[in-house]
């Protein structure tokens, strides 16, 4: 099974970078990626998993109930992507089942910050996907924790995929960077060592964010826009001319645990 996940967020990295970026501008981008997505996936007909902030959500309310209304699962991704208090947990999980008439079982903190798995549980979540099993200078070193899914307490925990030798991460920048070819034979390589597929990426991955104002890195923004659209559209081509099915966090849960 491919897990196609995004996480869905206020573009807020130019900060991150010293850049500037009104708060309008951060939605809009995160909304136009989000709409592009949504048409890919609706062609090729799969679906996916969807953690969402819940700023992004409130702001962007008809997005969210169109892929809800078209499969896709809603999940958390906290209450500000640059802010968190352990309180968010629970109470963004109720907040977007609120909003949205949905149950929302899954997690993943922004930018896979590490979290307290006794919270999470108290929190209601039935798995959480928020660890990426590699090295990542400057940002984490999980390099002891299980490449594939594993129970802590009563919480499976999904980590990203990687390779099965030395690790190599497939999340977004990997899809960026690397020759797709590369990228193909890293995630077929992954998929059947392991079964299954975990792959995140960003909406605004898909928008325009090439903006001196920005002040991101090239590596960041590398075959982003319109060639991050072609590049994606032909990876889903490639996994569906391979017959993998495709599945959301809680049908792969289901399916794992039955």
């Amino acid at each position: 099974m491919v897990l196609l996940s995004f996480d869905i967020e206020e573009f807020d990295m130019p900060l991150e970078y010293k850049g500037e970026i009104p708060f309008d501008r951060q939605i809009s981008i995160s909304q136009t990626g989000l709409e592009r997505i949504l048409d890919l996936l609706k062609k090729h007909q799969v679906k996916a998993t969807f953690f969402s902030t819940v700023v992004f959500a409130e702001n962007s309310k008809h997005l969210i109930e169109r892929l809800l209304k078209e499969g896709h699962e809603l999940a958390s991704h906290t209450w500000f992507h640059s802010e968190f208090e352990e309180k968010h947990l629970q109470e963004s999980r109720e907040k977007l089942e609120d909003l949205f008439s949905t149950k929302v079982t899954g997690l993943r903190m922004p930018r896979m910050m590490p979290v307290n798995e006794t919270a999470v549980e108290k929190a209601g979540y039935s798995y959480n996907s928020s660890v990426n099993p590699t090295f990542l200078p400057g940002r984490y070193n999980n390099l002891k924790v299980s490449r594939t899914y594993f129970k802590e307490g009563n919480v499976t925990q999904i980590p990203a995929s990687v390779s099965p030798n030395f690790r190599i991460p497939l999340f977004w920048l990997s899809f960026h960077n690397f020759p797709l070819s590369i990228y193909k034979k890293i995630a077929s390589d992954s998929l059947k060592k392991d079964g299954y597929l975990n792959v995140y990426f960003h909406p605004w991955e898909f928008a325009e964010i090439k903006d001196e104002a920005f002040k991101l890195p090239g590596f960041t923004v590398k075959n982003s826009g319109s060639d991050m659209v072609e590049r994606f559209d032909e990876f889903i081509g490639w996994l569906k001319n391979k017959k993998y099915s495709f599945g959301t966090f809680q049908e792969f849960q289901k399916k794992i645990e039955s």
